[in-house]
């Protein structure tokens, strides 16, 4: 059985799509649609920068989907590989899992972009910047993770954001407590605790505000049941049904993205292969979680071609 997987923030780099663009008209018309939804050029700042106005959330956050869905189209419309035909089911890391939807004809293309779009604003909004953190644990499991952020908490938020890979957990919070938690991690037997350069403390209880604008928005979306059952972050288990998917992507938003878990239950289920589009983070993670199932990363039109081959 096999898994296409989608990305989420962090994956973002100057001049991602550029090539697929030169190379595909199918891409091309990807780009062009999502710029024409946002009534941006997100693609120039895609291929050109700057960098620093492509980390900006609002605008990472549907350049990533835009890329993972032209790599998506491509394998499609010249690779001749249909998604239904050829995955059991589908995921994404955080704002992946709208990638995910809308690769299985849950989402159209502009709506996913808009939804992406006011989900960067409505969380950039949430905290005010500086009031608000997140820190990587490398070295960590969930339950060390979760005990240094009780630790540090002191009575302020600070909870596990992303359970990523048994070598990797995220915590999200109030700055003064990931501040707190970085010097205690060594004494809690984590490796290292390294805070990330985010402008924001993604899922947690703090983002409340950006769940609530996201279930305003969602409310009036058209969402389908998807061609094949979606791993939801927050419940690492398959989902089919509109509106329970509904449902899941307002709770992601202060949710864990339970991404280990999510790839244990479809390896449980008998998926051995992992195909990544438009990103190389996922499919490293994935090794790391289920070693010995098969996990590639498809990113270039000559990624697109091994994969067509091996399809």
């Amino acid at each position: 059985m096999r898994a296409f997987i989608f990305p989420g923030q962090g994956s973002q780099s100057v001049g991602m799509g550029a090539a697929l663009a030169a190379a595909s008209p199918h891409a091309r018309e990807v780009f062009q649609e999502v710029d024409e939804a946002l009534g941006q050029n997100l693609f120039r700042l895609m291929a050109d920068g700057p960098d620093a106005e492509l980390l900006l959330t609002e605008n990472a956050q549907p350049a990533i989907m835009a890329n993972a869905i032209a790599t998506l189209r491509v394998l499609e419309r010249e690779g001749g590989i249909r998604l239904s035909d050829k995955a059991d089911f589908v995921a994404g890391h955080s704002l992946g899992e709208y990638t995910a939807l809308c690769a299985a004809g849950a989402l159209d293309l502009s709506t996913t972009a808009r939804l992406l779009k006011l989900r960067g604003q409505a969380m950039q909004a949430a905290v005010p910047v500086g009031e608000g953190g997140m820190a990587a644990l490398l070295g960590a499991d969930l339950t060390k993770a979760q005990a240094l952020a009780d630790a540090a908490a002191e009575g302020e938020v600070c909870t596990v954001a992303n359970d990523n890979d048994p070598s990797q957990v995220v915590i999200s919070g109030a700055k003064a407590a990931i501040d707190r938690a970085v010097p205690l991690a060594k004494e809690m037997g984590i490796k290292r605790a390294v805070v990330l350069p985010v402008s924001a403390p993604f899922h947690c209880p703090m983002m409340q505000p950006a769940a609530d604008a996201m279930a305003a928005a969602l409310a009036d979306v058209v969402l389908s049941a998807p061609v094949v059952p979606v791993y939801a972050n927050v419940t690492a288990a398959p989902v089919a049904d509109p509106e329970g998917i509904r449902a899941l992507l307002v709770e992601q938003v202060t949710g864990m993205v339970r991404w280990r878990e999510s790839v244990l239950a479809m390896q449980d289920v008998g998926v051995s292969d992992f195909v990544e589009l438009g990103g190389k983070v996922l499919g490293a993670m994935v090794k790391r979680i289920a070693p010995d199932a098969n996990a590639t990363s498809v990113v270039t039109m000559a990624d697109i071609e091994v994969l067509v081959g091996r399809l």
